[in-house]
């Protein structure tokens, strides 16, 4: 594992429950992934919510992880509140999906090539077929939709090969938290590119699934949109860390700075 000490110390970050999260906003993290593209080295941004942070505190390993290959953005509104509550008045919400939006927005302006890794073989497709349509201007130099099973070794040089080749400089991941995530971790320093783990927005962009309304984004709702639209997958999801994430973050702040 390599740890990107320029790219972890470019951000202000408090943490939360032990998860270093970084203040900032869309235009300032945007700007510096324009910089960093340019540059083609190994980078990791990660997008949090309740469901990342308390997988770290249920993992240390994967917290140590975290904290130390790239920088954790607040994605839901329940960290954001809890930047807030630690006294950084200026945070704003980093949505992974809104961000992979106004990313490849700003890559298509800037002449920056993307790439997309993760997904089914139809959502890929899909996905690919509307950035296209969005984005014509827009180079996608690879795409590529793994085997839902464990990669042999010689399976995963093929496919970081194939990745080097394309000379990428964005590289979206979707697979899921926590594996996209760890397969970021694993290939620091194998993949030259800037690795976005970028989750449901695959499904979002390809229209797979439906985002919550403007309104309840702004309220902070967009959890509740999603457990009405899969409470089968995310009830027990939330059931089982959302209390604890409460419970937990109250007794952060009462026991003050450690």
């Amino acid at each position: 594992m390599t740890v990107n000490v320029e790219l972890q110390n470019t951000f202000v970050t408090r943490p939360i429950l032990g998860v270093n999260v970084a203040v900032s906003n869309y235009d300032e993290v945007i700007q510096r992934c324009l910089v960093w593209a340019r540059q083609r080295r190994s980078r990791a941004l990660f997008f949090a919510a309740v469901h990342m942070i308390m997988e770290a505190v249920d993992h240390p390993d994967f917290l140590l992880q975290l904290n130390s290959v790239g920088t954790v953005f607040p994605d839901g509104m329940p960290l954001v509140s809890s930047l807030h509550a630690l006294g950084e008045s200026s945070a704003r919400q980093v949505c992974g999906p809104d961000f992979t939006v106004a990313m490849l927005t700003a890559a298509e302006e800037a002449g920056v090539s993307v790439g997309f890794y993760g997904g089914s073989e139809s959502t890929l497709a899909a996905l690919v077929s509307a950035v296209h349509r969005m984005h014509p201007a827009l180079k996608v130099a690879y795409f590529e939709s793994p085997p839902f099973r464990a990669l042999t070794a010689e399976e995963d040089i093929a496919i970081v090969d194939r990745i080097i080749a394309s000379r990428v400089q964005l590289l979206f991941i979707g697979l899921g938290c926590p594996k996209q995530e760890h397969w970021i971790v694993e290939h620091m320093g194998k993949v030259p590119a800037l690795m976005f783990a970028v989750g449901a927005a695959f499904d979002f962009i390809a229209g797979n699934k439906r985002r919550a309304p403007r309104w309840m984004s702004r309220l902070g709702l967009e959890w509740l949109f999603r457990l009405a639209s899969e409470p089968r997958r995310l009830a027990k999801r939330h059931l089982k860390h959302d209390p604890r994430f409460v419970f937990r973050f109250l007794w952060q702040l009462l026991a003050g700075p450690a």
